[in-house]
C-alpha cells in the first residue's frame, strides 16, 4: 500500500517551502495538482522532475478511484494545491475521505505541513487569535447575507477569503451590518505587492477604491 502525502506549498514566495516538502515531492511516484501549470513553476524552480496529474474540485469519482488504485499498487502520491495547504477551501479533504473509505481505513495519509494564507494573516492581525472561526469563501449569490451576519456577530475573530472582484462588495456588506467592525485585509501575502489594510470595513473599502485591486484577499473580522 502506498502513502498519500498532503503537502503544503508556498502561497506566493517560492522560498516558503520546507526541506521535507521538497524531499517528498522529489521522492513520490506522482504529484496530484490543482493546476499542473501552476505547480510546474514550483517544480521547475527546484528542479523536481516527478510526474504530475490534474486533480481539482471538478474531478469525478472515477479519477479518485484511479488514484486509489495507484495507492493499492504501492505508489506513493503527493497532493498539492495551487498555493498553501490542501484541504483548506479546496477539494483535498474529499480525496482523503474517499481514499480512507475505499481502502477500508488502511491507507496511510501523512501531512507535510507548511504555509496557509489564513494562518499567515492571523499571525499579523494583531487580534487575539487563541480562538477564531474560519469560513472560507463567501457564497457568490445565495446565502451571502447569512454569511456576513455570522461574520459580523461572531464572538471570535472570523477569517475568510475573497477574490479581487468581490472584495469591495463584501466589505460594504459587512459595514452595512455593523459600521464599527474592525477588519484586517491582507492582499497578495508573501508576494512582491503584499499590502495590509487596517480599519473599519468601510475605511478599508475606501482605501481599496483608490487603488487597482489585484490578487486574492484574506479578511479577518475582529469579533465582538
Amino acid at each position: 500500500m502506498g502513502i498519500l502525502y498532503i503537502v503544503a506549498t508556498p502561497i506566493g514566495n517560492l522560498e516558503d517551502i520546507t526541506k521535507r516538502a521538497l524531499r517528498i515531492l522529489s521522492e513520490v511516484d506522482l504529484i496530484l495538482c490543482e493546476d499542473t501549470r501552476n505547480t510546474k513553476v514550483l517544480l521547475d524552480h527546484y528542479q523536481i522532475k516527478t510526474p504530475t496529474l490534474s486533480y481539482h474540485q471538478h474531478s469525478k469519482l472515477k479519477k479518485i478511484k484511479e488514484i486509489v488504485d495507484l495507492l493499492k499498487e504501492g505508489k506513493n502520491i503527493a497532493l498539492v494545491s495551487d498555493a498553501g495547504t490542501p484541504g483548506i477551501s479546496d477539494p483535498g479533504n474529499k480525496l482523503v475521505s474517499e481514499a480512507v473509505k475505499l481502502l477500508s481505513n488502511s491507507v496511510k495519509v501523512m501531512t507535510i505541513p507548511g504555509p496557509s494564507a489564513a494562518i499567515a494573516a492571523a499571525s499579523i492581525s494583531g487580534f487575539a487569535m487563541d480562538k477564531f472561526l474560519f469560513l472560507g469563501f463567501p457564497p457568490v449569490k445565495k446565502k451571502r447575507s447569512k454569511f456576513f451576519e455570522e461574520a459580523a456577530s461572531s464572538k471570535y475573530p472570523v477569517i475568510f477569503y475573497e477574490s479581487p472582484y468581490r472584495i469591495l462588495k463584501s466589505l460594504k456588506e459587512l459595514s452595512l451590518i455593523d459600521g464599527s467592525l474592525e477588519v484586517v485585509a491582507c492582499r497578495e501575502l508573501t508576494k512582491k505587492f503584499e499590502t495590509i489594510y487596517r480599519g473599519t470595513a468601510q475605511e478599508v473599502a475606501e482605501k481599496l477604491e483608490k487603488e487597482e485591486i489585484r490578487g486574492e484577499f484574506v479578511i479577518i473580522v475582529k469579533g465582538k
